[in-house]
């Protein structure tokens, strides 16, 4: 391993002056960015800063609009799949936040996927196996590489992920949230593997939101706001409060805060709630006519939490009361029942059926009101009802479509989300659990989406609203709960609800 000093050590990549327009916003404005040999960059800043873009800036996968990505000493200069190829044999390699893995194939399989060794076009397994123990064992893994990944752990997935990028000859690697799914113990044997990364002199782009990780593992931590780098810190002398700064800036402008209601009776009990490995003793009580904001980093446990109350996920202890009466292994069907609607985080994947109406979509929830033989087994829905009903949600949610069986998959982001909501208003469910309801709409769909939620809460509905944005969970919850290291951190009640101190309270502890 060559021994280079901090002013000696050469550049591994850099961009000058380099900027990325997308129809209707700057993801990246004239952006400098240095990065040398064995150096661990930590990259931090909210959800739409530009981390992203300025990742696939580097990997190739954008070209920008202006300035210029140099890789060592030579300048990304390929357009389109080549630019990308162009990176990869400068050695730039990536590790995404979903791994990409094959459960059903062994290790050694996953590390060589769509490159294998061959001889004459047999796979050479011999090179191969002994090629994959070598990777692993740069990393301190001493698992076979013939073992299934399905047989591993979350956390030895993640270091099969980052032994892949390892195989050839690396220069930079970009790990995005590698630990945002493990526990403490199991980010622990990440955090190992990242150190000797850079001890063999590889540069390391290390994106994160876990404060006491950066520490202990950064040089530096560069923070981006608004497609901008903002500046670049020391990771050692990095105070949490001085990167909440930075990633904020000045504050919005004033919004209305919600003021102090009067909920109605308890109609949601969690008590001593332990799902491992995400969550351990969560106690909290929610109230009729309340929204309840859920905070914390992405893999604090937000999503399974929810999941648990509406019995997607069983915990291993505590209880769950409905009403004031214990709810014994309840399913999500039987959550239903009683009231209960959930809208899920990812709205693509497993929130809308794209190729079906609104209407379609609208409905699923409760068939019976859109029957014309109510609740028997042999229902027949009423096109009329179905059509009625739909466009009862449209009117009052605002939904921006021309018919009620437009494929919901044509609509705006903001507009399907409406429609993920308003289901639950078709079935008059009394109880919403949220996951991340705002993700990926705009800001005037965001505030149609949290104006929905006030009047639904206004008329005695209990809402828990689960939100990465820590700037919007002052304009929507009455109080929020902030979920760090497995527990509830800290809990906030409005009109003192501070985003300053809500992401602080998520980053860490100190």
């Amino acid at each position: 391993m060559t021994d280079f000093t901090p002013d000696t050590r050469p550049v591994i990549a850099r961009l000058t002056g380099c900027s990325k327009r997308y129809p209707g916003v700057i993801a990246l404005s004239d952006a400098d960015f240095e990065l040398r040999a064995g150096e661990v960059r930590a990259l931090l800043g909210k959800n739409g800063a530009g981390k992203s873009t300025m990742i696939r800036l580097l990997t190739g996968a954008e070209t920008p609009d202006t300035g210029l990505v140099t890789i060592g000493d030579t300048p990304l200069r390929d357009a389109g799949s080549g630019r990308a190829a162009e990176a990869f044999g400068l050695g730039v390699r990536v590790v995404y936040q979903e791994l990409s893995l094959v459960m059903d194939l062994s290790i050694a399989e996953n590390l060589f996927l769509g490159r294998w060794p061959r001889q004459g076009g047999v796979i050479r397994h011999k090179v191969m196996y002994a090629e994959a123990q070598a990777a692993l064992a740069r990393l301190g893994v001493t698992l076979s590489p013939a073992l299934p990944v399905s047989a591993l752990s979350p956390a030895e997935r993640q270091l099969v992920e980052i032994a892949r990028v390892l195989i050839g000859s690396p220069k930079l690697v970009i790990l995005d949230e590698p630990t945002s799914s493990l526990a403490e113990a199991e980010a622990n044997k990440v955090l190992a593997a990242v150190r000797r990364i850079a001890a063999e002199g590889i540069a390391v782009i290390y994106v994160s939101h876990r404060m006491n990780e950066i520490r202990q593992i950064a040089d530096s931590v560069t923070v981006m706001r608004d497609g901008r780098i903002i500046e670049t810190v020391p990771a050692s002398g990095a105070a949490t409060r001085e990167i909440v700064r930075l990633m904020l800036g000045a504050h919005m402008e004033e919004q209305a805060r919600i003021q102090p209601g009067h909920p109605g009776a308890v109609v949601l009990e969690v008590q001593n709630i332990a799902l491992a490995p995400k969550l351990a003793d969560i106690s909290f009580t929610l109230r009729a006519g309340e929204v309840l904001g859920i905070a914390g980093l992405l893999g604090s446990g937000r999503t399974e939490l929810l999941q648990a109350i509406m019995g997607i996920a069983r915990p291993q202890s505590g209880e769950i009361r409905v009403d004031g009466q214990p709810v014994t292994g309840a399913s999500y069907r039987a959550m239903l029942r009683r009231g209960f609607g959930f809208t899920p985080e990812s709205r693509k994947e497993a929130g809308i059926v794209p190729m079906l109406g609104v209407d379609e979509n609208t409905v699923v929830t409760d068939f019976a009101a859109v029957s014309l033989r109510g609740r028997l087994l042999s229902r027949i829905l009423s096109a009329p009802r179905i059509a009625a009903a739909t466009r009862r949600v449209i009117d009052r949610l605002q939904i921006k479509t021309a018919r009620t069986d437009t494929p919901i998959g044509t609509l705006s982001g903001g507009n399907q989300q409406k429609v993920v909501i308003g289901r639950w208003v078709h079935a008059g469910s009394r109880v919403l659990l949220l996951d991340e309801p705002t993700r990926g709409v705009d800001v005037e769909a965001k505030a149609q989406i949290y104006r929905i939620i006030r009047e639904l809460a206004a008329e005695n509905c209990a809402v828990i609203f689960v939100s990465s944005e820590v700037e919007e969970l002052p304009l929507v919850c009455d109080r929020v709960l902030v979920l760090r290291d497995r527990r509830i951190a800290e809990e906030m009640t409005a009109p003192n609800i501070d985003q300053d101190r809500l992401l602080a309270a998520c980053l860490t502890a100190a």
